[in-house]
């Protein structure tokens, strides 16, 4: 098994999908669990998880998807990350399901905010899960492009998200071989590592 920074160095943004290669049945249960499982601040789960592989949807999702419209209709599948919308349909799922303290720490630290801070603060808790879902289609060995250069307002009418807000997608599958970003063609930029990684005694 390969260890994590081995994952880390290999893993890159696929820029060209194969579109004759699937993701098994058997693998997208396994990412499903994985989103389920994903971690949110207080356990908030503020969250869904749509997953698309039919050809004739993801035709016309692409249709929507600017710059990534190749990727869309080439890669296996797609996931759309969205959150709920209305503060209190949240309100209400968290006071059903969450024990008393996690309540409690989201009345005084949470609730007293604006609306839209609130929501900034449920759609962090999305992102939470898209690096979580990124590292686990990495020791999968499943290529992945996380998109938000989407249109989201047709992808939530598309999708008949009620309730719901796109936020991102993230297109899966298999990389064309000639896929000039993978880094054996293209290595890795990144800033100095002392520019942005500090210890503190």
């Amino acid at each position: 098994m390969k260890n994590f920074k081995t994952l880390a160095v290999n893993r890159y943004t696929t820029k060209k999908y194969d579109s004759t290669k699937r993701i098994s049945e058997e693998l997208v249960e396994e990412l499903k669990e994985v989103l389920w499982l994903s971690p949110s601040s207080i356990n908030s789960q503020p969250w869904r998880f749509t997953f698309i592989a039919n050809p004739t949807l993801k035709n016309e999702l692409a249709e929507y998807s600017f710059h990534n419209e190749e990727k869309v209709k080439d890669a296996s599948h797609i996931v759309v990350f969205s959150v709920i919308d209305d503060v209190a349909v949240f309100e209400k799922q968290i006071a059903k399901n969450l024990p008393e303290g996690a309540i409690a720490y989201y009345n005084k630290n949470i609730k007293p905010g604006p609306e839209d801070q609130i929501k900034n603060w449920m759609a962090h808790q999305v992102y939470l899960s898209l690096g979580f879902f990124l590292s686990a289609c990495a020791h999968m060995g499943i290529d992945s492009t996380p998109m938000e250069g989407i249109d989201k307002p047709a992808y939530n009418n598309l999708l008949k998200l009620d309730g719901y807000r796109t936020l991102f997608a993230v297109a899966l599958g298999y990389r064309d071989t000639g896929d000039s970003n993978q880094p054996v063609i293209k290595p890795k930029s990144r800033l100095d590592r002392d520019q942005v990684v500090f210890s503190v005694d």
